[in-house]
């Protein structure tokens, strides 16, 4: 994999609609049971139409999301000088190999080997002691599975998650930010799997069969 062409939108609301053709970063856990919000049975019924997605543009936290990305890949920039770092805004790669599976990137790296990265960007507001678990010396499942998915799509050779987690502590507003390496030639097995299930995924969503309900492991 590694081959994809690109597509440029002219409007957000272009590139929303552009986001429901295929597989998507933020579906890829589905399709294999662990995101916490969404099955891979909702997934089956968003991409064939017989489920409306959900608009969450107007969520507090989507908002805050979306106006904090930009500062924070400056900070990026200048917290590790050592990557050249591209964004190109309204942006969708579609693997030419499967093109169903598709990635919009916070940024492209690039290393000072020349070895091709992502960027991506993660802002959470930890509200509840569970939250801060999922974070606790690891990446959530979701995000992790989010970073795989890109890497299949682009071919790419790295991802570096940034991720920026805010809490309320009384009045004061307390910020971590953590970063995350993630290099694909240790994760080879792991890509493998979640291509095989993407791949049987969409098979259900061509076939409009209802793929059976994936449960995460206990």
């Amino acid at each position: 994999m590694g081959r994809y062409r690109i597509y440029d939108y002219k409007d957000e609301a272009d590139w929303l609609r552009g986001r429901t053709n295929g597989i998507g970063g933020s579906d890829a856990s589905a399709v294999v049971g662990r995101n916490p919000y969404k099955t891979n049975i909702d997934l089956f019924e968003e991409k064939t139409g017989r489920r409306r997605v959900e608009d969450i543009s107007n969520k507090p936290y989507v908002i805050y999301g979306k106006r904090a990305e930009a500062p924070i890949r400056e900070l990026f920039r200048l917290d590790y000088p050592q990557y050249m770092v591209e964004h190109h805004d309204l942006r969708i790669l579609q693997s030419e190999e499967y093109p169903f599976m598709q990635a919009s990137l916070d940024g492209e790296l690039i290393d000072e080997k020349g070895r091709r990265g992502i960027l991506e960007i993660k802002t959470t507001n930890i509200l509840q002691s569970m939250q801060r678990e999922k974070w606790k010396d690891r990446l959530p499942d979701n995000y992790y599975i989010q970073a795989l998915h890109y890497l299949l799509v682009t071919g790419y050779d790295f991802v570096v998650l940034k991720a920026h987690l805010k809490s309320l502590w009384d009045r004061d507003i307390r910020t971590q930010v953590r970063h995350y390496f993630i290099e694909r030639e240790e994760v080879e097995v792991d890509l493998d799997y979640l291509l095989s299930e993407e791949i049987k995924f969409w098979k259900y969503v061509e076939s409009g069969r209802k793929p059976p309900l994936v449960l995460p492991e206990i």
